[in-house]
């Protein structure tokens, strides 16, 4: 903390923290909408004319409950880049005046607040380390809040699990993961709702750190 007598000035950060904490709300609530309908296509079961795609470049027509679902999941994708977007509009702001509070530069360059969620090996720990940071140099002295590590726990979970947010295949796969393999897919989709979940506490515990009265 700066032993200057001349109060910091720093950033607002109580209107970022909500506009994050909505986006994390609509992400969760996004994933368990897609959770519903894979549980309502395992309900009803594959038509016997087989998966949507058919091999060879062949589609068959999708049924009304698979059509829903193409437009449940384009939701769900729009809401997590409105939650990402919000997300780091926070986050860079919490940095910044963790940066004020302890006349310390960042632990990491400010380039990795973009790219250390990309990045191959390094988005294991950069964003999470980002967070642990800004809280730090926030609040010296205090311990680091639990629910960081459950946040990035879940996260990665969510991210390694191979149908969270980094699947690469297509709609109909997961249609297809929906009608052969339910379970995989809700545990899945589990850990990402979890770390939406978690994450609003984490979005609370490091914006509060930084509600001093001199915070405009």
């Amino acid at each position: 903390m700066n032993n200057d007598t001349t109060l910091p000035t720093l950033h607002p950060v109580r209107g970022p923290a909500r506009t994050a904490v909505t986006g994390l709300v609509l992400a969760g609530a996004a994933w368990v909408a897609r959770a519903v309908w894979q549980v309502r296509l395992a309900t009803t079961g594959q038509p016997s004319s087989g998966p949507p795609d058919q091999g060879n470049g062949r589609h068959r027509p999708l049924t009304g409950l698979e059509d829903a679902y193409h437009i449940v999941s384009t939701l769900g994708d729009a809401a997590m880049v409105l939650c990402a977007v919000a997300f780091l509009v926070w986050l860079l702001r919490v940095r910044e005046n963790a940066r004020v509070l302890s006349g310390e530069p960042p632990r990491y360059a400010g380039f990795w607040v973009y790219l250390g969620w990309i990045v191959p090996v390094m988005n294991l720990w950069v964003p999470r380390g980002i967070v642990a940071d800004a809280y730090r140099k926030s609040a010296p002295g205090k311990r680091l809040p639990s629910v960081v590590n459950w946040w990035w726990g879940l996260w990665l979970a969510g991210v390694l699990s191979g149908m969270g947010l980094r699947y690469t295949g297509s709609t109909d796969d997961v249609i297809v993961r929906a009608y052969t393999d339910l379970p995989y897919l809700l545990v899945s989709d589990a850990a990402v709702v979890g770390a939406a979940v978690a994450g609003v506490f984490v979005v609370r515990a490091l914006t509060a750190v930084q509600q001093r009265p001199y915070t405009r």
